[in-house]
């Protein structure tokens, strides 16, 4: 099990830059892992802990060198070409107020947070050495454990909460709130108003574990240094005080010496090789998304950890141009967005919701046991700077509805087939909630921050899950049927929801089957 000496050195140091090395074309690796977030990192800690030299393809750039700005990342309020991936305008979640369009005009540039858009959603995604864990309010909470056995029914339970769940949490480095301090932080007044409504109008809340330091936490509200979580850091990446993956796995992989990563290169193609393994091909991008070179890496093995949907496009569209014929149907198929829907109340004008806001969640509304429509909301910040009266809400709900990736063959691309009414029974659930609590509170919801006149958002998620579901497009440890040495090891292995925010089932879900990869197949 990883150090906690070892966690608390790579918290501090990251990757080093030595580490970040480009492989150059008909190169040939013992192990290549496509995607640096939770399952790649994961993967790519285990292999070199077992003295396996493995690259690491990330198609984001690596975040260790600071802006004219002197930062590495750009802050909410102030969006520029670092916070979207290869778009010239922002496209944010919450992308109204007052009715009116709020996204900005940024440069072209690859920056850390995709926004994917399909025909009904918009998946966000990190784009970046550390993926999603660059870009996501770090809530680390594991599923109910009911759940995860009807999610999941082939795994077994006990390992994971006795095994692997704990493996996870310990190597990411989640921690939990002073309890004392919240409850006169200024910085959370906006999740204690939320949670006193919701307690008086019937619901349970609890606290929430995070990846940030809370302890410099409370610095930043000290003043003592400088803000990040308190300074309007979240979805464009935080300069201080968040345990992303390239602080924890990814840097604790690099003190190995066997880990090299190769950023700002784009999967295209796997197929079997000629020699043994597979031929891997990748593009090379520089900062404007242009492909500068093309490269084929032989493999021994591959690891598919490109995240839910990247990991499902590829495999996609490599069955699709007879590259790897012969996967299985269900390979892109059992995608969900987690339940997700947005919504937003306004507070009465004598009930303020703070200007000071930390971007990291504490709190969240626990209404799982509800029969008719579980769910569980995170109550989110709305970090503007100023007061607003606003409580922000990402609830995550138990939506059956699945979708499918498919192939374009006049395109060349992949599409997904979910529509946006497919997320009617998440209103549907987080409305039981937030109906009453607006009763009970004589409040009512902002209908001016998804669009106009629009209560709910509906049309993204942050949660992208499934495509390639354990035990159906893999066998049960995300090994690829009819293909020795080729593996899935991310979200896209959990069947479209987890009750929760995801990443810690992703983790652990690694741990578990990179444990019995390379037990069982790795020589």
């Amino acid at each position: 099990m990883t150090s906690r000496r070892t966690l608390l050195r790579a918290a501090l140091l990251g990757v080093p830059a030595a580490t970040l090395l480009p492989v150059d074309d008909g190169d040939h690796v013992p192990a290549l892992v496509i995607g640096s977030g939770y399952g790649g990192a994961v993967t790519a800690l285990r292999l070199t802990r077992a003295g396996i030299a493995t690259v690491v393809v990330e198609m984001g750039m690596a975040w260790n060198t600071a802006g004219p700005d002197g930062r590495i990342f750009c802050d909410m309020l102030n969006p520029d070409r670092r916070s979207y991936w290869l778009r010239t305008r922002t496209d944010q979640p919450v992308g109204y107020f007052l009715g009116i369009d709020a996204n900005k005009p940024i440069g072209r540039y690859t920056g850390v947070l995709d926004a994917e858009r399909f025909a009904g959603i918009r998946v966000y995604q990190g784009r970046g050495v550390g993926g999603g864990s660059l870009v996501n309010g770090g809530i680390a909470v594991l599923p109910r454990r009911d759940y995860f056995a009807e999610i999941l029914p082939s795994v077994d339970v006990t390992a994971m909460y006795d095994t692997y769940f704990p493996r996870a949490t310990a190597a990411l480095g989640v921690n939990a709130i002073d309890t004392a301090w919240f409850e006169t932080a200024d910085c959370y007044r906006y999740a204690r108003v939320s949670r006193d409504q919701a307690r008086a109008s019937g619901f349970a809340t609890t606290f929430l574990g995070n990846v940030y330091d809370f302890d410099y936490m409370k610095q930043e509200q000290a003043g003592t240094v400088t803000r990040s979580a308190l300074g309007s850091e979240v979805i464009y990446g935080n300069n201080h005080g968040k345990r992303s993956l390239d602080k924890t796995y990814l840097a604790a992989a690099a003190a190995t010496g066997r880990l090299s990563i190769t950023a700002q290169h784009m999967v295209t193609a796997v197929a079997p090789a000629s020699l043994g393994g597979y031929a891997v091909t990748m593009n090379q991008l520089d900062t404007t998304g242009a492909t500068i070179a093309v490269k084929t890496v032989r493999a021994d093995r591959v690891f598919f950890a490109a995240g839910s949907v990247g990991t499902s496009k590829l495999l996609v569209a490599m069955r699709a141009q007879g590259r790897l014929p012969d996967l299985p149907g269900a390979v892109g198929q059992g995608w969900g967005n987690n339940g997700n829907v947005m919504v937003a109340r306004a507070q009465h004008l004598w009930n303020t919701t703070g200007a000071l806001q930390s971007g990291m969640p504490a709190m969240g509304i626990d209404n799982w046991a509800d029969p008719a429509g579980p769910v569980f909301a995170e109550i989110a910040p709305f970090p503007a700077g100023a007061e607003l009266w606003i409580s922000l809400y990402l609830a995550i709900t138990k939506n059956p509805n699945r979708a499918g990736f498919a192939y374009d063959s006049s395109t060349g691309t992949v599409g997904l087939t979910w529509q946006t009414a497919q997320n009617q029974p998440a209103v549907t659930a987080a409305k039981r909630v937030f109906d009453k609590i607006n009763k009970a509170q004589l409040t009512v919801y902002r209908s001016d921050l998804f669009g106009g006149d629009k209560v709910w958002g509906d049309d993204f998620t942050y949660h992208p899950l499934g495509g390639c579901v354990l035990g159906q497009a893999t066998d049960d440890y995300g090994r690829l049927p009819g293909y020795p040495g080729l593996y899935v090891m991310d979200g896209s292995l959990i069947p479209g929801s987890t009750g929760v925010n995801p990443f810690v089932t992703i983790t652990a879900l690694a741990e578990r089957n990179i444990e019995k990869v390379i037990a069982t197949d790795v020589g």
